[in-house]
């Protein structure tokens, strides 16, 4: 064979191995959105089952709406935002790549990878809104919930990622953050956001006496929310997925650094299985248990490429013990009516997460920037906590001024269902909607 008819036999078996890796990506990363969906799934069975029969489809349906709104402004904004942003607040070229605009922003030969990260990533910020969703059920309106979960999951969120979850962000490069698993810009983001939204919510009515002794409000159907929970579990495969890069012959964080799905899949399902065995143990409460297997996730995100499976399993552990306890606390002493728990779970659960890499992972390298260490992973956190709070706060008020945030008192005495949705969640059931009767004198 000529010198000549060899090169060109080489680098067509080049170019074919290049174009094979291509749609192996895509194809990964495909079904990984297709895995997330289940999230969403989950978060509509939870939420309606956690809240009253009489608030049941209005809990689902703001779901569905912020989901559909999200997909279009993720589009035209999200996705510049986290290419644009990773030094701070001065634009990066590479933003420019990413406006709704450009070529790679739709059908394109040429580009393999632009469209299938964004639908992962469309899928991220969706999941921050309904992250916020069941903390403020039976009580938002569904304009003033749309709004906030279009700001946070277009536009807050995805900030804190281009900072701390890009490989060229400001918090990695600067601080060595490592933050594989994404506990710090969604949950931890989120979780701020909901409880600056709770602040000026306020609580259900009837969820605390004159006193300030707190009433019990039950869901109307555990079983729901419990497979809710696991579907959202399931999800989180799908979820990690999206968080690890295929390169063709092997697998890198979003940093840049090396792993396998090997200890992805030792350390998320021992990761589950110490949150759900935490907070069984302080609670015997089976929505907290499931729950749990949320917090275990979140709590071993960080650091899933770098974990021993055991050592996953008690930091998972350790925050289901903890976390049901600082939700109790948020209730009882600073009366946050959180339905759901969200902003201890994801909030606080990912603070310990990123608190706990900081101590185990300590002088782990970095690609880019220092290696991982406690200072760093503790100022990444302080950053994201103030990210996620503030906007939640300040637009939540805004809301509250123009009267676009809470239904009126008529209509929460009566049901959002009778008052934003046009038909009934059980139409034969002769079961009243308050099901273990009235929870306060106006009602």
């Amino acid at each position: 064979m000529e010198p000549a008819e060899l090169q060109t036999k080489i680098e067509a078996l080049e170019a074919s191995l290049k174009m094979a890796t291509a749609v192996n990506t895509e194809v990964f990363y495909w079904w990984c959105t297709a895995l997330m969906l289940s999230i969403h799934a989950g978060f509509l069975a939870y939420e309606m089952g956690a809240s009253r029969a009489k608030n049941a489809l209005a809990s689902g349906i703001k779901n569905l709406v912020a989901f559909a709104f999200l997909i279009p402004f993720f589009y035209f904004v999200g996705w510049f935002i986290y290419n644009a942003f990773p030094t701070g607040f001065t634009i990066s070229e590479a933003g420019a790549n990413n406006l709704p605009w450009s070529s790679a922003m739709g059908p394109n030969l040429a580009d393999n990878a632009t469209g299938i990260f964004w639908a992962a990533f469309t899928l991220f910020a969706a999941t921050t809104a309904s992250i916020m969703s069941g903390a403020v059920i039976e009580r938002i309106r569904i304009s003033g919930f749309t709004i906030l979960a279009i700001a946070l999951g277009s536009v807050v969120w995805i900030l804190g990622a281009s900072w701390g979850w890009h490989p060229e962000g400001w918090l990695t490069a600067s601080w060595g953050l490592h933050d594989i698993g994404a506990a710090g810009c969604v949950h931890m983001v989120a979780g701020f956001f909901t409880l600056g939204v709770l602040i000026n919510l306020g609580p259900r009515i009837g969820r605390f006496n004159a006193d300030g002794s707190v009433n019990e409000i039950n869901g109307h159907n555990m079983p729901m929310s419990l497979i809710g929970l696991m579907l959202i579990v399931m999800g989180f495969f799908g979820f990690l997925g999206g968080c690890i890069i295929y390169t063709g012959d092997t697998w890198m964080t979003i940093y840049n650094t090396p792993t396998t799905l090997s200890a992805f899949a030792f350390n998320t399902l021992m990761g589950v299985a110490g949150g759900m065995l935490g907070c069984y143990l302080v609670t015997r409460d089976p929505f907290w248990m499931m729950s749990g297997a949320l917090v275990g996730v979140i709590s071993s995100a960080p650091g899933l490429d770098v974990y021993y499976p055991p050592l996953a399993f008690m930091i998972s552990f350790a925050g289901g013990c903890v976390i049901p306890k600082l939700n109790e606390l948020l209730l009882t002493k600073f009366k946050i009516d959180d339905a759901v728990g969200a902003v201890a779970v994801h909030g606080f659960g990912g603070v310990w997460g990123l608190v706990a890499c900081g101590i185990f992972a300590s002088g782990y390298p970095n690609a880019e920037g220092p290696a991982i260490s406690f200072l760093g992973q503790v100022q990444s956190m302080l950053v994201f906590a103030v990210l996620g709070f503030l906007p939640g706060y300040v637009l939540s008020y805004v809301l509250k001024m123009f009267g676009l945030l809470r239904s009126s008192e008529a209509a929460e005495l009566a049901g959002l269902d009778l008052a934003e949705v046009p038909v009934k969640a059980y139409p034969e059931s002769r079961i009243p909607a308050f099901g273990d009767g009235a929870l306060s004198p106006a009602e």
